[in-house]
Formats: C-alpha cells, structure tokens, sequence
C-alpha cells in the first residue's frame, strides 16, 4: 500500500494542535519549526512572471527553446546571471532531446504538450519562484548547487516533488527536460549539480565560477566560488609555469569523489524543497509567528527521477534515504555501480552473458582503449559516422586510428595483422565485454566526439581524488589550435561555460592535452607517442585502463574511491521504474540496468517494486537524433527514450494517486523512422507504442533472486 496523499486536513489540525500546546504538551514542539537545514547557506530566491520570464525556457518560449539561433548576450565578455541562466537553460534543454520536429518535438513532447499528452498552441511558459542555494560544510569546498523551481501552480493539497538532478557533469540547469515533467503537474522540482558543473577554475588568471556562473578572481570569491581547485599560491605559479593555460573543472579535481555524494545531494535537494515549500505554505504558529513543517513525507509525493547520472543518483538517493522523504523512483538510462561482486546472472534469450555488472570507470576505459581501432570495423560500413570518421583520419598527414590498432597488437592487446582484422577484433572484444550487438553502430560516432576519452580521464580524476597539479596519466584539459598545440582561450568561451559547458571536456573550446606527448603537450588525439608516432595516445589510455586493476598507490586510490560509490541494490521497497534503450553504447545495459534490476530482486526478493523497461531501437544521446546533418542515420534508426520517461513518470503518479498497477518488466518493441539517413520521416505514435498491460511470452523480461532473463 502506497502513503495517502490527501492528508492535508489531518496534518493541519495536528500542526495547529502540535503549536498550541494541545494534547497535554506544553507548547510549540521544536521538531514542528521550519527550520533551515544547517548545510544550507544564503538562499536567493527569484520569482517568474511566465510571459517575461519563466521556469522552464527563461521566457523562451516552446519556440525559442527550438530554435537554432542561441540566446546572446549584450556583453559577450561579462553576461549577466540572467543571460547565463537563460542560455543555460536553452544549452542544456537542447543538449538532452530532439529538438526537431520530424523527431517529436512540440507533438511527443517539449514545453507545449500538456499532462495529459494533448499538443497546445501555447509556449509553454511556466510561472513560479526559483530558489537557489549551496550545500556546504562551511570550508567552500564542497558547495553543491542546490536549487528548487517551486510552479505557481503549486497546490498544498496535492503537494508533490519531483528530483531531476544534473545528468553527466552538467551544471545545476542539467535535468531541466526532467523538471519539466514534474512543472507541468504542479509539483515543485528539486534540482542539484551533484557536486559536478560545467564552468571552470581557470588556473592562468586564477578566475573562478559563482553560482549563477558569473566569473570573478578567486580571491574575490573566497568560500563562494562554485568551484576553486584549492592550490596554493605556490603550487598555483609552478602548475602555471609548467602547464600554462590549463583549466580544472568541478567533477574532475575537487578532490571530494562526488560520485559517492550524488545520493546525498539528491536528499538534500528534496530537503531544501521541503524548507521553501513549508516557508511558502507552511502554517503559522499563533504564539511564535515560525513557520511549521507542515508539508512533510506524509502528505506529499517525491518522485527521484532524472536521466543517465542523474538517474544513478535517484537510485543512490532512494537506497540512502533513512528519513522516508521518497516514495517513488523513475529514472532513465542510470549509470549505477554494482557491488564488487553482485552475485547476479543475465541472460539475453538463451545465452548465460560472460561479463556483467562492471563499473563506469572498468567498462568506460576499456572502451577508450579499443573503440579507436573498432570504429575502423569494415562491418559498420553504414553505422552514424562510420564513413566520416575513416575519412577524417584519411583526411590527415597521419592515420591516427590505425596506428591505435597496430599498437594495439604491439602491447600484446590484439593478435590480429592489418588493421582491417584488428579493427573487427576490437570490435568483438567490445561485444564480449558486455555491449549488446545493436549499440556496435554508435562506436563510430561516440569516439569520434571523444566520449569514452572525457569520460574516463574525468572520472578517473575524481575516483582518485586527484589535483589538477597530479596531471593524472598525464592528461590535462586546454584551449588547443587547429594543430593541437596549447593556446589560450577565447574570453568570451570562457564567459559563458557555465550556460554552455557539459563539464567533460572536450567542451566549448577546452580540449584533452597529452602533456607526455613528444615535443610538446598537445590535444590528445592528435599527439605523437615517444617514437614519434600518433596512435591517439595509446599509453594515456593504456595508463587509465591500468588504474582498474593496478596496485600502485594511484590505483588503490581510484579503487578505493569506485568502492565508495557502489549500491546495494536496496531500494527499502519503494516502487521503482527504471528505462533504458536496448542500444545503448555509453552505459550499456549489461553494465546497468539489467544487472541492477537482477540485484534488487535478489536483495528485496518478494518485496521488490521496481519494473524494468528495455525499449529497443533507443540509446543514450536522444540529442543525437536530431542531428542529422551531422549524424544522419540516427534519424531513421533511434526513437526518443526521452518520451518512455515520461510515460513512466505518468504511470508512478497514477499509480501513488490512484491504486494505478506498474507496469510488467518487459522490452518494449519501437518501430524506427526508417527512410534515407538524415532525412528520415517525421516520428509518428506507431514509432513509440505503449508497453503492454500484460506482455507476452516474447517480451517478458523474467526475474528471479539475482537473475534477469531478457528476450532477444
């Protein structure tokens, strides 16, 4: 049985009991006020017209939130905290969906497509109140971004708060297409940068971010940068001497492993959600005029819900939750570290699958080792990217993804001669370590854009708890030229990261830098090794894949820190849907999702909630869809997850308001666009059907105490 939601009447007599002493108590009870959480410190608040300005598109509007054309600044050099939160919002909504409308957006979802699905001739615009704060433990060192959109629409009776924390390394901004779910109910959303951000400590100028991103010295900041990579001066002026012109960014050198954190974060979003609530809406008490925590986890829904790391941090935030401040969890594409050893087995139609339940960090550096070399695959002839990427390295005084192939088979890594047979080598071993046949398409484009590179030289940076100084494998980030050389970057770039980064670089102009690169440091994969040869920098990677496994004080550091962010697969049997894309190349199911859902059952046996939803035809980077001129083929191959998210969101409300039954675990069988790469036709409701109400045989994902058996 799920808590009642209309309990407001009730909570009010007792407040109001509870403050005037009745029931033989001898006045107001402290645990009743409304008390500011002790990490919380100053908190600004801004209020929203929703024709001006606005929660959910900074007054853009459904329309401008879908046009090409950016948001400017009337100073590219010094934008405002409103201009940097406008482009934020318009950055990061963009960065997460299709925004096309061949691909649904403005029909299948987007700011003008109500609750109930129907597709309006309105903006979207949405009224309310955003209030902003730091969680901190008074040193500035931490200073999470915390932040709470509460809507105008908000309503006491059928109070309710939806999570949508920072998917990747995003900034505060970076779950905004999340909170849209929960604006349009009128539920407030609960909103955290995780410990992570996109803007900067630039180490040349000493220049950091505030929390509206705006930049000022770090001397002037203090204890009130987002973000300062705390060298001493000394270490300051030798790091700059050495390395000039580099950057330290939040996820990577805080030197705090905010992976271990994120469900922490996610908490204490809600619970400063809960604060300005009770101060917007709380009752008054008559003898002391404080405000009473009168919404409290009897009388109002928490749904933890977002995407990709945010997801991962909703299910940390539902297993940590010693106060019962969440009901329910719906997250899409998690990334979620399993237990060292998880004592879970799946298996896709029939066969027992070898390698499941491996880290981000054990999976993601294995795929920066070989995804180079595999992208090469003359059987992804066709995939999204795969002619331009041969071709760009064609297009090069040097073939840098064959030389990885090669050198590959030098380390003793591939056996194969030629880069042909290496290339489909790579590729297989990449299929034997846990990614499904239907994600083999996207290696071409994902390394082409650098994803496994940022991902593991970031990640392995804050599992260590490196300093930017420790140039861990020698990596470091930096404005690059065209011919990767170290260079400094544009001020105006800089301005505005925190509207335009993602927080990994390679982003907005910041580069990977091979400092151990012949010569002189140079952008990664265009540097030579120490025999002068340019194989993307095989022994950076090579470094990194070693710290997974090694036995060297670094590694033990990194393994150390991966500990630290393990679940338990406990949910404490709260209902829980989780969605992913079958096709999934970044965080492939048989790392995630499947094994997780194997874990909890496993954990909670009869007492498990969670429903798992794998939708065919759908991976990680719904953005990527609505790139086809860059990317075509996603067009016609990939439906948006992004829609499925919604709907699960849709039925967990059902569900917590009205007895609604979850949905069975089940694949969902998606029809794609098809047509001609980059001009697919446009995404009707026969692409994305419902799941079934009772799925059969075919599509029944099967579970057990610690297995999960998914049908082909």
């Amino acid at each position: 049985m799920t808590k009642p939601v209309n309990l407001w009447p009730a909570v009010l007599a007792g407040a109001v009991l509870t403050a005037c002493g009745g029931g033989g108590g001898s006045g107001l009870n402290a645990s009743r006020i409304n008390a500011k959480p002790t990490y919380l410190g100053a908190v600004s608040a801004k209020s929203y017209d929703g024709a001006s300005d606005d929660l959910l598109t900074a007054g853009l509007g459904k329309t401008g939130l879908g046009s090409a054309v950016a948001p400017t600044y009337a100073n590219a050099l010094a934008p405002t905290a409103a201009e940097l939160r406008r482009a934020a919002i318009y950055n990061n909504y963009r960065a997460l969906l299709d925004m096309t409308a061949a691909g649904g957006y403005g029909t299948l979802y987007g700011p003008n497509v109500d609750v109930a699905g129907k597709v309006t001739e309105g903006e979207g615009r949405i009224a309310g109140t955003e209030y902003l704060a730091f969680a901190d433990d008074g040193t500035g060192r931490q200073n999470v971004t915390l932040m709470v959109q509460v809507p105008a629409s908000f309503d006491k009776g059928k109070a309710c708060i939806i999570t949508a924390t920072a998917s990747g390394s995003r900034g505060v901004y970076g779950g905004i297409s999340t909170g849209e779910w929960g604006l349009k109910r009128g539920c407030a959303v609960a909103y955290t940068d995780k410990g992570t951000g996109a803007a900067p400590h630039d180490l040349q100028n000493d220049s950091v971010p505030l929390i509206d991103g705006t930049r000022t010295s770090a001397a002037a900041a203090g204890k009130s940068a987002a973000f300062n990579a705390n060298l001493t001066a000394s270490e300051l002026s030798a790091f700059n001497a050495a390395t000039p012109n580099r950057f330290a960014f939040k996820h990577a050198h805080s030197g705090q492993n905010p992976e271990k954190d994120w469900g922490n974060s996610t908490l204490k979003a809600v619970e400063f959600a809960y604060y300005v609530l009770n101060e917007q809406f709380g009752q008054v008490d008559d003898k002391t005029g404080q405000k009473l925590k009168t919404l409290d986890s009897d009388n109002t829904i928490v749904i933890a819900s977002s995407i990709s790391n945010g997801g991962g941090a909703a299910i940390a935030a539902a297993e940590q939750d010693s106060k019962g401040l969440i009901r329910a969890v719906v997250v899409s594409e998690p990334a979620v570290e399993l237990p060292a050893n998880p004592g879970v087995t799946v298996t896709r139609g029939s066969s027992l699958l070898p390698v499941v339940g491996k880290t981000l960090m054990d999976y993601t550096s294995f795929a920066n080792v070989y995804q180079p070399c595999a992208a090469l695959a003359a059987s992804l002839t066709g995939a999204p990217y795969a002619a331009s990427y041969a071709a760009g390295f064609a297009a090069l005084a040097f073939p840098v993804a064959p030389n990885r192939c090669a050198a590959l088979r030098t380390a003793g890594l591939l056996s194969s001669t030629g880069t042909a047979a290496q290339a489909e080598e790579a590729l297989q071993k990449l299929r034997d370590y846990g990614w499904e046949p239907e994600s083999s398409v996207l290696h071409p484009s994902l390394i082409a854009f650098e994803v496994a590179p940022a991902v593991t030289v970031t990640f392995a940076n804050a599992l260590a708890r490196s300093s930017v100084k420790d140039n861990l494998c020698g990596y470091s980030f930096a404005a690059a030229t065209g011919t990767g050389a170290v260079t400094t970057l544009a001020p105006a770039a800089l301005a505005s990261m925190f509207a335009t980064g993602n927080g990994v670089p390679p982003a907005v102009g910041v580069q990977l830098i091979n400092n151990n690169a012949l010569g002189a440091a140079t952008r990664d994969f265009l540097s030579l090794n120490p025999s002068g040869v340019p194989d993307w920098n095989t022994a950076g990677a090579l470094c990194l894949r070693g710290l997974v496994g090694g036995s060297d004080a670094v590694a033990l550091k990194l393994q150390a820190g991966v500990n630290e962010t393990r679940r338990s697969g406990n949910l404490q049997g709260k209902p829980a849907i989780i969605v992913h894309g079958r096709s999934d190349a970044l965080l492939p199911v048989n790392h995630t999702s499947r094994p997780y859902t194997a874990l909890n059952r496993l954990v909670e046996g009869s007492s498990s909630r969670l429903s798992y939803l794998e939708v065919t035809n759908a991976q990680h980077f719904d953005s990527f869809i609505g790139l086809p001129s860059v990317l075509p083929g996603y067009d016609s191959r990939y439906v948006p997850l992004h829609v499925y998210l919604n709907r699960a969101l849709d039925a967990m409300y059902a569900h917590l308001t009205q007895g609604a039954a979850l949905p069975a675990s089940q694949v969902v069988r998606t029809v794609p666009r098809g047509g001609t790469p980059g001009s697919a036709p446009a995404i009707s409701a026969t692409n994305v059907p419902a799941w079934l109400t009772t799925p059969v045989a075919a599509d029944r994902i099967t579970l057990s105490a610690g297995a999960i058996t998914v049908p082909d």
